[in-house]
């Protein structure tokens, strides 16, 4: 009866394992951070999935992000994520800034992908 049980629970688990489309499934998920910010980006191929910008020091700013043609308003937490399969062509940077007191702290971080 055990071998049965773990035969089945084997097989649940491989069915679940191949049942997520390659499509759907990042290939890379980088990140590149610069003194104040940290620019993450999960991706397949040049497919890129979310963006996101988080400030390493803690402390309150206006973050953004870009890549290609989007460019994400000014906000205080900088995450956006697009459906499986939306590309821009020739876009290889993901990238991130930071703003405080309508100063530039610092922009351009990258990720290439």
């Amino acid at each position: 009866m055990r071998k049965i049980v773990a035969t089945v629970l084997a097989a649940l688990a491989m069915g679940s394992a191949v049942a997520v489309p390659a499509s759907a499934a990042p290939t890379g998920v980088h990140s590149q951070c610069g003194k104040y910010i940290c620019v993450m980006t999960a991706h397949h191929n040049r497919f890129v999935q979310d963006i996101t910008v988080r400030t390493t020091d803690g402390l309150p700013g206006t973050l953004r992000s870009y890549w290609g043609n989007y460019h994400s308003p000014k906000v205080n937490a900088a995450s956006h994520r697009w459906e499986v399969g939306y590309e821009q062509a020739g876009s290889k940077l993901v990238c991130g800034g930071l703003e405080r007191d309508g100063r530039s702290i610092e922009d351009g971080i990258c990720v290439t992908i």
